[in-house]
């Protein structure tokens, strides 16, 4: 018997009709018994790859894998640079954070981790006080062998390399220091950067974010009391914010201070406890002081550390390490840095003993050259002040004036420029002081460091410039600072083509600045402009207090 033709396991090119089923007992299509049909498939004119990759045409597995791979690698090299700089911020991260203080007991004084091996080394102790102290837990409250000596008026220098001083033992160099300070910016904490106004520019460290990060910044303007008399501060205030403007840091606030009389310390203490998250020799461990001594009426916490309060001393360098300090009767510590030492001031290179020479002990009082109409004219002729700095006047229209601002035992002398080689080898160390004595001035390197200053007066009616010796003081440029006997004279076709021509010579690596002037002294109110701003602008620049 002939079997039934099965529609659905044919797969004809072109479908034939249904061939009639001849059979003895025939299944036809419409029984209940018969198989079901099936649609039946669609040649395809050629096999092509589907979605999943089938065909013959589709990459085999080792083309997947090799097309994979190359994708990583290209990934990987677009992304290389990334990845690398992530790598190398987690790894400087991580190194700035192995140097934040640990828990080694310290020195008070200066921060110096305390040690008994090298007794002229910062930190010493004698090692039956060292086991006394310990076994009782008091290492808290010991003052080292050197803090002792600055206590008693001893200039004993620690800094050694670039912002070292010369005449003292030195341990520690200022890039140590510098990478003592690092763990900051990696720590939410709240910055207070002291200035002295006295030498702004010498003590602004202009590279302040590498030390504290994106945290917030109060910067204190310290030695306000040494401001000529007469100085209005509502000034001097404006002239700092608007210097910090400029230097596009991100200030909180600028407060005008002085640590001698207490002046302005109340308003710091104010902002740090309501924020409640520094350059050497500024006077930080006396801020810090004063600032214990104004919260000690109101806070028994900061009463108690005034006891164990850091050592102040006129040599820079004194803080070693960085000193915790309970200051808050809430909670919180405040620290006291080591200051970050610029190889750009004087005090780098001058002698150790020198030093109280270059700190300002009373109130600021200018010297003027030429002091009137009837004096030496300024062409042609030099101007040492001390031994530190030299400078040539090649050309000074008349009537031009230079005040000078700085300590009081540093003289300034006048002298022709052609004599000027010979008066200052003649004279360094005799006269011209510091350095002090022929011993010193005998391995004096001299005034190596030359600048050229080309001054345009644009205003008569003010100062032109200042010129900032860095860790000295500052030259004030008076165009018409000289009275003129004259009466016809209105000193405006004088300076039909003004320009000051001066050559500076400091020691290296000290700095000269040249910078707008400052507004000291009764007449700088009625001369000082202050800036025309939006009310956005007015917003969003740092408020200054005093």
């Amino acid at each position: 018997m002939a079997s039934p033709h099965l529609p659905f396991l044919s797969f004809p090119k072109t479908p034939p009709p249904p061939p009639p089923l001849a059979s003895p007992n025939p299944l036809t299509l419409h029984s209940p018994l018969a198989l079901p049909s099936r649609p039946r498939a669609t040649p395809a004119a050629a096999p092509t790859p589907d979605a999943a990759g089938a065909g013959p045409a589709a990459p085999t597995r080792g083309d997947r894998f090799l097309g994979r791979q190359l994708a990583t690698e290209t990934a990987a090299r677009v992304l290389a640079p990334d990845d690398a700089e992530r790598r190398r911020r987690r790894k400087e991260k991580r190194r700035a954070l192995a140097r934040k203080p640990s828990g080694l007991a310290s020195c008070y004084g200066c921060g110096a981790p305390l040690q008994t091996a090298e007794d002229a080394a910062p930190g010493y102790v004698d090692p039956a006080t060292y086991d006394l102290k310990k076994r009782h837990h008091q290492l808290r409250i010991v003052l080292c062998g050197r803090c002792k000596l600055l206590s008693h008026g001893h200039m004993v220098t620690a800094v050694g390399g670039h912002g070292g001083y010369p005449g003292g033992k030195q341990f520690v160099s200022a890039e140590e220091l510098r990478e003592k300070l690092s763990y900051l910016r990696h720590e939410k904490a709240l910055i207070v950067k002291l200035v002295d106004i006295v030498d702004f520019n010498g003590s602004f460290l202009a590279r302040v974010r590498d030390f504290a990060g994106a945290n917030p910044i109060i910067l204190v303007i310290t030695k306000v009391d040494l401001l000529p008399r007469d100085t209005d501060l509502n000034c001097i205030g404006d002239w700092v914010v608007e210097s910090v403007v400029k230097k596009k840091l991100n200030v909180l606030s600028v407060h005008l201070t002085s640590s001698k009389s207490l002046v302005g310390i109340t308003g710091v203490i104010s902002e740090i406890q309501q924020e409640k998250k520094g350059s050497a020799n500024v006077g930080k461990s006396a801020f810090i002081s004063a600032l214990l001594r104004t919260m000690a009426y109101k806070d028994p916490v900061a009463a108690a550390a005034q006891k164990y309060k850091p050592i102040q001393s006129a040599v820079p360098g004194t803080t070693l390490g960085p000193i915790e300090i309970e200051a808050f009767l809430g909670g919180g510590k405040l620290y006291d840095t080591p200051g970050v030492h610029l190889h750009h001031r004087q005090a780098a290179v001058i002698h150790a003993d020198d030093l109280p020479s270059l700190a300002p002990q009373s109130r600021l009082k200018g010297r003027c050259f030429p002091a009137n109409d009837t004096d030496v004219e300024l062409s042609g002729n030099s101007l040492f002040w001390a031994g530190l700095v030299r400078i040539d006047v090649v050309k000074a229209p008349p009537r031009t004036r230079l005040t000078f601002y700085g300590p009081k035992k540093l003289k300034v002398n006048v002298v022709p420029t052609t004599e000027a080689d010979e008066f200052y080898k003649t004279e360094v160390g005799v006269t011209l002081t510091p350095p002090t004595g022929t011993e010193r001035a005998e391995g004096w390197a001299g005034l190596q460091g030359v600048r050229e200053l080309k001054i345009k007066y644009e205003e008569l009616d003010r100062p032109a410039c200042d010129i900032a010796i860095s860790g000295l003081g500052w030259i004030s440029v008076e165009p018409l600072g000289v009275r003129s006997n004259s009466a016809d004279s209105n000193g405006e076709e004088e300076y039909d083509d003004g320009e000051l021509h001066l050559i500076v010579h400091v020691p290296k690596p000290v700095e000269v600045f040249v910078r707008p002037p400052l507004p000291v002294g009764k007449a700088a109110s009625q001369w000082y402009r202050y800036q025309e701003l939006t009310e956005e602008e007015e917003e969003l620049r740092p408020k200054w207090h005093y």
